[in-house]
């Protein structure tokens, strides 16, 4: 029986995640920005977590985890532990865990911040990558260098096409607006970002996206793509200095 996914808005752009196992009746949350959406989304559902998954470290992603975690195991990076709420289990980057009686895979993504871990669940084709990718853009470089963050995407890119995206914001609006700018000639770009924009003007979330749909689309995935390079008048750089020219121009956007 496949695993339930609910997206949960919190704060002014941020998204938690609940997945449900119907069989053993457990659920797991990924982050936890704020506490009562997310309580609210548990009781209406009638479901009790077991276990807690954080990204990283800043306080949009952990601030209600306290008023959450009674019962429930905390998970969390190892590297990162000394700035992470307190962790039941210190997970190491590349470590498989066993979480809703499924492998949910631990990647280390550094880049928005060095301790940063992305989860992946193979099994159900689904990436919670908060705020390392995401929908149509990528986190800013608090800690890590543009390389590091080139890396992790590289990463996280090489996942199968359909695995679902999780990624930790409401930015997509945005993120597409800048990524016309980059390469405005992109179909693919130009289709999705009008969706975008129905979306949100029915108020709909624009996250989870499908992986195979950032490749496509996602200006910062596609740094080592000669027809994006082209576009952006970055032809003859590497990978890693064209990154770091998009990641300039979004952080003046």
């Amino acid at each position: 029986m496949p695993l339930e996914l609910l997206t949960v808005p919190c704060l002014s752009d941020n998204y938690a995640y609940l997945l449900h196992d119907p069989a053993s009746g457990k659920t797991a949350l990924v982050d936890a920005p704020e506490a009562a959406p997310i309580q609210a989304a548990l009781d209406r559902h009638g479901w009790h977590l077991s276990d807690i998954l954080i990204t990283h470290h800043h306080d949009d992603h952990v601030a209600g985890l306290a008023e959450l975690r009674a019962g429930a195991r905390v998970i969390g990076a190892a590297p990162d532990a000394q700035r992470l709420p307190p962790l039941d289990h210190a997970a190491r980057p590349g470590e498989t865990l066993q979480v809703l009686d499924e492998p949910v895979e631990v990647i280390d993504v550094p880049g928005h911040t060095i301790g940063h871990v992305a989860f992946h669940l193979p099994q159900s084709r689904m990436a919670f990558t908060a705020d390392s990718l995401m929908a149509l853009g990528c986190g800013r470089l608090f800690e890590g260098t543009p390389e590091q963050m080139w890396d992790s995407l590289r990463r996280l890119r090489d996942l199968p096409g359909p695995t679902l995206i999780c990624s930790g914001h409401e930015y997509t609006q945005s993120n597409a607006r800048f990524a016309l700018t980059v390469e405005p000639d992109n179909a693919a770009l130009r289709d999705r970002a009008a969706e975008i924009d129905r979306a949100r003007a029915e108020g709909r979330p624009t996250v989870p996206s499908r992986l195979a749909d950032e490749r496509a689309t996602n200006p910062f995935l596609r740094a080592d793509m000669p027809e994006l390079q082209r576009a952006a008048g970055l032809e003859g750089h590497s990978p890693a200095e064209v990154f770091a020219e998009i990641r300039r121009r979004k952080d003046r956007f």
